[in-house]
């Protein structure tokens, strides 16, 4: 009998986009992921969503009837585990909850909603699983254009590491929509999408790139990615092509016609005005940023909702550490900011010297243990816009920049935790009053808030005066054993301050302890 553990595991992806459904079922093993069948129905939700907030009937029912669909493919394979997903055309719909709740009594699919960043963090998997040629390109400055139907991510990665994102409404649909609407001639169509696109383009320069290369674009779309490489005549082994290839290609497109295209590419006729959007999109990027070459990996959603489910059951040694880029992420935020990189890392280590100290009676566990640290690196970027309102501009500031790997609910999390560091902790019956958070997560956030309190006290004077904190639970005490390079007696004043909401929190009484 096989071993559970080496025994191939089943899974279905299913991906409810802004033009089409998609079902992925793969086959999990210690070796890797492989694929073994891939579905996909075209349905543009976004057509309906973008124009009106709502999806009209006839779409509707198509909708259940793909669904249904892809429930007795899943059945005839036995599948037990499935993860689906909706994008932009849900999200952007003003009955998201009501059409869940249908697809729910209709499919017997538990359909959920993934926010901007939560999508183009999976986008983002999907594409890193290419291994080693990923870290290859990566090692120089590049960018990711990730185009979806609603919006385009555009993620900029510097020696390795993701230290900025941002989403433009750019998408190909919706692009294609108001193109129905003005209704250009044949001749005008590319000079208004310049126009369309060049002006966000040339924000996000100033605002995130200033004197940044980039050398390499990676681009993952629905349409020409999936088709590129064997379209483009002088793509290398590793399927990167120079701009200047791409560029020429791209030319082919906008000359050819639609039903020539679509036989050599090997796409509906009905999406080739897609594809043309989507290839002027990576163009005018490409042109933007001035890379030199481009890679498509043909990578999916459905590839990323594989890869996420299959990462526990891989060698950590084949999986890369996605951690590590939303805490870059964060730390390229604060110093957008002017925060100071030595007083967060402070308040960092201290935080969770007491996170971990305290773990027994806590109850939380890794993805908390991160909302801490994103906390303490993010804990006074307000001071850039008020330094005595200092709560209120950094919730403000958290909650408008994305943080791509984190759900709105996380993100909201940390904004309230670093609000809360700073102002008056509001209890559960104010607080509901205007935000949507559980009492499940409001615990979470009174927990990390009296936690970062305590780590703040300790670097009150911002000199970084505790070389090493030790943190160790005795009883109703928690001792907290400090190496300190000069003395304490105002972060202890500081810290007598903020003891109440502690004790309050956790019913533990924090004692300051000098080394020696």
């Amino acid at each position: 009998m096989a071993d559970k553990k080496t025994a191939p595991k089943l899974f279905a992806a299913l991906d409810v986009g802004s033009f089409e459904l998609c079902l992925k079922i793969v086959e999990i093993r210690p070796t890797g992921v492989r694929q073994l069948e891939y579905l996909r129905h075209r349905l543009a939700l976004g057509s309906d969503s973008y124009a009106t907030k709502k999806i009209g009937l006839e779409k509707t029912e198509e909708l259940f009837r793909i669904l249904q669909e892809f429930k007795d493919v899943m059945k005839s394979y036995h599948i037990r585990e499935y993860r689906a997903y909706g994008t932009s055309a849900l999200r952007e719909t003003e009955n998201t909850e009501i059409l869940l709740d249908q697809i729910r009594n209709r499919s017997g699919i538990e359909l959920s909603i993934l926010s901007n960043s939560e999508q183009r963090f999976l986008d983002y998997k999907a594409i890193a699983a290419g291994g080693e040629l990923f870290d290859e390109i990566i090692a120089k400055p590049t960018a990711i254009a990730d185009i979806g139907g609603g919006s385009i991510q555009l993620s900029l990665f510097d020696k390795g590491r993701l230290v900025s994102t941002q989403s433009l409404k750019l998408g190909v649909l919706r692009l294609h929509e108001r193109l129905q609407v003005i209704q250009p001639r044949s001749n005008q169509v590319e000079a208004l999408l310049d126009e369309m696109i060049n002006g966000q383009l040339s924000v996000f320069r100033r605002l995130y790139m200033k004197d940044k290369e980039v050398k390499n674009l990676i681009v993952m779309d629905d349409y020409l990615s999936p088709r590129l490489n064997a379209a483009i005549k002088g793509a290398g082994p590793k399927h990167i092509v120079s701009f200047s290839v791409f560029q020429g290609f791209c030319t082919g497109l906008l000359t050819e016609g639609d039903e020539e295209l679509s036989e050599r590419i090997g796409l509906p006729e009905e999406s080739v005005p897609l594809l043309r959007i989507s290839a002027g999109i990576m163009r005018r990027v490409a042109e933007s940023f001035s890379a030199e070459a481009l890679w498509a990996p043909g990578t999916s959603l459905c590839d990323g909702i594989a890869y996420e489910y299959a990462e526990k059951f891989l060698p950590r040694s084949s999986t890369r550490d996605f951690e590590q880029d939303i805490l870059a992420c964060a730390s390229a935020i604060s110093k957008r900011y002017l925060g100071s990189r030595r007083r967060s890392e402070a308040i960092e280590a201290s935080a969770l010297a007491i996170f971990d100290g305290m773990q027994k009676i806590h109850g939380m566990g890794e993805r908390e243990r991160l909302l801490l640290r994103l906390s303490a690196i993010l804990h006074d970027c307000g001071k850039f816009i008020n330094m005595t309102n200092v709560g209120d501009c950094s919730y403000s500031i958290i909650m408008n920049t994305e943080m791509i790997g984190l759900s709105h609910l996380e993100r909201e999390t940390v904004a309230l935790v670093v609000r809360f560091n700073h102002e008056d902790f509001e209890y559960y019956d104010e607080l509901s009053t205007h935000s949507d958070i559980s009492e499940e997560v409001y615990l979470v956030i009174a927990k990390l808030t009296a936690i970062l309190r305590i780590a703040n006290a300790l670097d009150k004077s911002q000199r970084q005066k505790v070389r090493k904190l030790k943190a160790v639970l005795r009883e109703d005490t928690l001792e907290i054993t400090v190496d300190a390079g000069a003395d304490l007696l105002f972060e202890q004043e500081r810290f007598l301050a903020r003891v109440d909401f502690f004790e309050e929190v956790y019913g533990v009484h924090p004692r300051i302890r000098r080394e020696g």
